[in-house]
């Protein structure tokens, strides 16, 4: 049996491309990049190299990357090293966010920060006349993402942080599902600081960057040696940041491909499921001008109840299917997803929802199979074998 991987939101397999270029520094080039010998020197270069590919797609200049160990890193470290240079005491969020954002903000909290989240429409959607009213002179940080990670919703980031920028907010955008799916420029959107993750984009786990605007009130967060410039102590990671460089360098290259494919690919999905399901199926999100990648769909029986969402998943995965129910850090408890709670929806309903995430090798063909195996599922569900 093939596996069918509609799972790209969580994480994307490695490019062959990308191990490729990582696979020197696996083997004689594996010097440390802080070293003063000529080992260390052919690693720091490296670094140097892919530090400016990044930089040149993302729209930024090299000095303004930070190397980290993941998204979430990223995400903690943009937070943590505001908070510690900005005397105010006002986080402004979403509910949608990611829990990278989320467990953040609640931890200041717990040390008396105020979180305040802002409203969303019906998609999910942020807009600038909400988020205007609630900035004021003792919001220290508003941190929002650029598309929602479960229904693929985007927020016109560019505005938001305007209006942030007009008041001398640091603005953090949380760019993980985005990278690499979508043109990302730092200066058009005008954020103070961006997260990403290479392996959202075909390139390799357990390495990430953190943009941080030149002036940004910001400091270090993690402490214990002068790498990135006394901004981000520890040990390069040379390998992954090869793979992160190349990995954004080729999706840059071949984004618009990408984006028709996917694009496709959801749309015929979306077309299959309203054929084969009709009221039985609502799409979540803002399914016309949200990322291509992702649909977020909620199952009903006949009689418009919400369908059990792990009884899909588990009978998907038997048939080599593989898709989630919201977010890959939180898969582990079968919760209902906080993001589709905090759009409207009942808990039950929230359990009722798949994530379906489409990456660059994901074909028709697959997308008919699931959606031909989700029909067997259901109907043997909802109509059982006297």
């Amino acid at each position: 049996m093939s596996t069918i991987y509609l799972d790209h939101a969580a994480t994307t397999p490695l490019d062959a491309r990308v191990l490729q270029a990582m696979m020197p520094f696996f083997g004689d080039d594996y010097g440390n990049a802080s070293s003063p010998h000529h080992m260390g020197r052919k690693s720091a270069v490296a670094t140097d190299q892919w530090r400016r590919v990044i930089a040149d797609v993302i729209g930024c200049d090299v000095s303004e990357i930070i190397f980290t160990g993941s998204g979430t890193e990223s995400i903690n470290a943009a937070f943590f090293g505001i908070l510690q240079n900005r005397p105010q005491k006002r986080i402004i969020t979403a509910l949608t966010e990611h829990k990278a954002v989320l467990e953040p903000a609640e931890r200041a909290a717990a040390t008396g920060y105020e979180v305040v989240h802002v409203a969303l429409d019906e998609t999910g959607k942020i807009h600038p006349e909400t988020l205007a009213p609630l900035l004021d002179e003792d919001t220290a940080l508003v941190s929002l993402m650029h598309a929602n990670n479960e229904t693929g919703t985007m927020h016109p980031v560019g505005e938001l942080a305007e209006l942030c920028r007009k008041k001398d907010i640091p603005f953090h955008c949380d760019a993980v599902q985005t990278a690499g799916k979508v043109p990302l420029d730092v200066q058009e959107l005008g954020v103070d600081l961006l997260s990403i993750s290479a392996h959202k984009f075909n390139g390799p786990k357990g390495t990430g960057a953190l943009y941080v605007r030149s002036g940004t009130p910001w400091s270090a967060w993690m402490l214990g040696g002068s790498q990135e410039r006394g901004r981000r102590a520890g040990t390069l990671n040379v390998p992954g940041i090869a793979g992160m460089g190349r990995a954004l360098q080729l999706a840059a290259e071949e984004m618009d491909d990408r984006r028709q494919r996917n694009r496709r690919l959801k749309k015929q999905m979306m077309g299959r499921l309203d054929d084969a399901f009709g009221r039985q199926v609502r799409f979540n999100g803002d399914t016309e001008a949200g990322l291509e990648t992702i649909l977020s769909v909620t199952f009903f029986d006949p009689e418009g109840m919400p369908l059990d969402g792990e009884m899909l998943l588990l009978n998907l995965d038997i048939e080599g299917i593989c898709c989630s129910n919201g977010s890959a850090c939180t898969s582990g408890t079968i919760k209902p997803s906080h993001v589709i709670m905090a759009m409207g929806n009942s808990p039950d309903t929230a359990r009722s929802t798949l994530r379906f995430s489409f990456g660059k090798d994901n074909t028709t063909a697959q997308v008919d199979e699931t959606v031909d195996q989700l029909r067997e599922i259901i109907s043997r569900h909802t109509h059982p074998a006297k």
